[in-house]
């Protein structure tokens, strides 16, 4: 790919299929598209969605899953924070949405690198507040990268999955059986003639509970820039074995809010409170009531955007560092 070519989502329609779905308040009119930018990050092209707010006080990185992309975290919650008067990005992640991926291995390593390299490089820019919000693999994700980082004022996750612990796999993984099979998949992708072998996503993870809508989920699972990826057993490997630099029972960087979806079929609650169990930093949850994993259900999809805004509006000035756990 040149240097200067821009990626942009006028190059794929998937999105756009998605958006006509989806609530009516979700949809995005030719003024309020977002402005897209391709940033060269070691040797892949990464893309982003961006909302620059005049007089913007706080920034909030989306982070995506397994199962989905930059683009619909845009559509989920991305364009409403812009209009609430925050400055927003959504990152596509290599081997999702239109990130362009270079020669290099992919692994979840390399997915919490980009989001803390990310973080540092939004703080040059302007020092406005960071928030991060992730769904789903995000989520964890995102506590990965402001454990590496340290520079983040809050994070909002509808889940938080610490892939190494057996029981939360059983539950996670498409069918039960699969989840005793999960070191050998480790081991796998480790081998140099095995590690650059793609599988399916949905043929691995419970990715037929990723949205509660059934019009919304065969959109999903046909986009290949998202439910239909496909991914290294590489990448596999890193994502149910990562050790993340700082471990949740040390974590002490931000305060932490779980936006729970009350009808989640694939990550409930329990899941949450079992990866990140000890952890030091502030930790509440917030019900969203009739929402699914990818909440587009009133009133949930109402309720995140006021339990975001709330989360940011409390925390934006208040100092790093360690917190107490009230509010739990």
């Amino acid at each position: 790919m040149n240097e200067n070519q821009e990626l942009s989502y006028d190059q794929q329609g998937a999105w756009r299929k998605l958006m006509d779905l989806l609530p009516e308040r979700l949809r995005l009119d030719a003024d309020e598209m977002p402005s897209e930018e391709t940033w060269k990050w070691r040797d892949h092209y990464v893309h982003l969605d961006r909302y620059d707010v005049p007089g913007a006080r706080s920034k909030i990185i989306l982070q995506h899953g397994v199962g989905t992309n930059g683009r619909q975290m845009t559509l989920l919650i991305g364009q409403r924070l812009a209009r609430a008067g925050y400055a927003v990005i959504a990152l596509d992640s290599p081997g999702y949405g239109m990130t362009r991926v270079g020669r290099s291995l992919v692994r979840f390593d390399d997915w919490v690198d980009l989001l803390s390299d990310l973080i540092d490089r939004e703080r040059e820019r302007d020092e406005m507040p960071v928030f991060l919000f992730g769904l789903s693999a995000g989520g964890m994700l995102c506590v990965h990268a402001a454990g590496k980082n340290r520079k983040v004022k809050g994070i909002v996750g509808l889940t938080f999955l610490d892939e190494r612990i057996y029981r939360l796999r059983h539950e996670t993984v498409i069918h039960p059986l699969i989840a005793p099979f999960v070191p050998l998949v480790v081991m796998l992708g480790r081998i140099p003639g095995l590690r650059r072998l793609r599988v399916p996503m949905k043929l691995v993870s419970k990715m037929h509970t990723l949205s509660n809508d059934r019009a919304l989920l065969r959109v999903f699972l046909r986009d290949r820039s998202s439910a239909g990826s496909r991914v290294t057993l590489a990448f596999l490997s890193s994502f149910m074995a990562y050790r993340p630099a700082v471990e949740a029972r040390d974590f002490d960087i931000c305060p932490v809010l779980l936006a729970q979806p009350q009808k989640d079929r694939w990550t409930p609650e329990r899941l949450s409170h079992l990866s990140l169990a000890g952890i030091r930093s502030s930790f509440s949850v917030r019900q969203l009531e009739n929402a699914g994993h990818y909440p587009t259900e009133e009133p949930g999809l109402s309720q995140l955007e006021e339990y975001l805004i709330q989360f940011i509006e409390s925390n934006q000035n208040v100092a790093a560092g360690p917190s107490d756990r009230r509010g739990r």
